[in-house]
């Protein structure tokens, strides 16, 4: 059986489609991974401005919208699988499975205000889609089950993170800074857990994007230009979401522009709103970690918000005695670790085991995650 598996993921932020190219060595559980070919391709910008309202609490227009766009993800995904095994001229036939988690429209593991008896997660991009363009058996849909156990479906890959980045000799977290950040932690001794802590990219692209036209703050150099403002850094914080136990976790239709402009006086300049939700995203991770893991003595950082030096500096100015540095430092990709995940969880489908951690999401077991649409 071939050792090739493709992951797929479009995260909070829906800023690309990452795909990775991963070899494991057998089908042990503990067998090594590695990252044959990583690849970030695009939305289309219209595609991806409505998958953006509707991640933030807009509704779908109509059923035959919702389903259209069920379709057209899904397409997307398969396109930028076949780009990805194009570039490493890689054959469909080699690859034994690919695992797409698609693109979230609406979480809400509690259930929606109206009605909580019925919790649920949403993500589109059908998988039955992805197998018919692709010729790869498509495993999809991985959250769902894991919140019918009673857990919140999300985060789904500190397993992996485990395999890949724990250490024996010291307590260690890994922050997977998306739309949204979130913590694993990683003891020397004890089990694995793992929550959302609340906004990392998604709150300040959006408001980049509004007040410059940029998509995102390259570098951090917007937030850069203003100063934190103190007392809407406050009453950011009064959120009583961040005050909330894990299991946790949260999206855009939690924290979103409204919800910023809802704790706005009217009178602040643009930069110093960039500088403050900065410097939130910086004090929850910080907060979390230090109320969950105390003695952590290195954090490990991906996705794409490692790329913003400022942002990495508040965050470990935060945490005085904890080495703060990028999963690279440790030959773990920031970028795709995330779509390296779903390669894995598509692996787990296929050899029956399971790919969650209750510790971590609160679900009533584990249990073997996604829906099988063979090639």
């Amino acid at each position: 059986m071939s050792s090739l598996y493709l992951g797929l993921i479009s995260g909070t932020s829906a800023d690309g489609i990452d795909a990775a190219l991963v070899r494991f060595d057998n089908d042990d559980p503990h067998s090594h991974c590695e990252l044959v070919r990583g690849r970030t391709c695009a939305w289309d910008e219209v595609l991806r401005a409505r998958l953006v309202e509707l991640g933030q609490g807009g509704d779908a227009k109509s059923l035959d919208e919702f389903g259209t766009l069920d379709v057209r993800v899904a397409e997307a995904f398969a396109d930028a699988a076949l780009s990805l095994l194009r570039e490493a001229d890689v054959a469909p036939s080699q690859v034994r499975a690919l695992g797409s988690h698609g693109q979230t429209v609406r979480h809400r593991p509690h259930g929606a205000a109206f009605d909580e008896r019925f919790p649920f997660t949403l993500q589109i991009g059908d998988g039955n889609v992805i197998a018919e363009r692709t010729g790869i058996t498509t495993v999809a849909d991985f959250r769902r089950r894991d919140v019918a156990a009673g857990g919140h479906g999300a985060p789904l890959l500190p397993a992996l993170h485990a395999a890949l980045l724990s250490s024996n000799d010291e307590d260690r977290a890994v922050l997977n800074l998306g739309g949204i950040a979130n913590l694993t932690l990683l003891p020397a001794q004890g089990e694995v857990r793992g929550f959302d802590t609340g906004p990392a990219n998604a709150l300040m692209d959006a408001w980049c994007e509004r007040h410059t036209g940029n998509a995102f703050d390259a570098n951090g150099d917007f937030a850069a230009s203003g100063s934190v403002d103190d007392a809407l850094l406050a009453r950011l914080l009064d959120d009583a979401w961040f005050a909330s136990p894990p299991p946790k976790s949260t999206g855009r239709e939690q924290f979103h522009l409204v919800w910023v402009e809802s704790k706005l006086k009217g009178y602040e300049a643009p930069s110093d709103v960039q500088a403050t939700l900065l410097e939130l995203s910086a004090a929850t991770v910080a907060d979390a970690l230090r109320a969950a893991q105390p003695d952590t003595k290195r954090l490990l950082a991906c996705g794409g918000g490692v790329h913003n030096p400022r942002l990495l500096a508040r965050i470990a100015g935060r945490l005085p005695g904890v080495v703060v540095e990028s999963t690279s430092a440790h030959g773990v990709d920031p970028d795709f670790v995330e779509a390296m995940g779903f390669a894995w969880l598509a692996r787990q489908a296929l050899l029956g085991r399971p790919g969650n951690l209750p510790s971590v999401s609160g679900a009533r077991g584990a249990r073997v995650l996604g829906a099988v649409h063979p090639a």
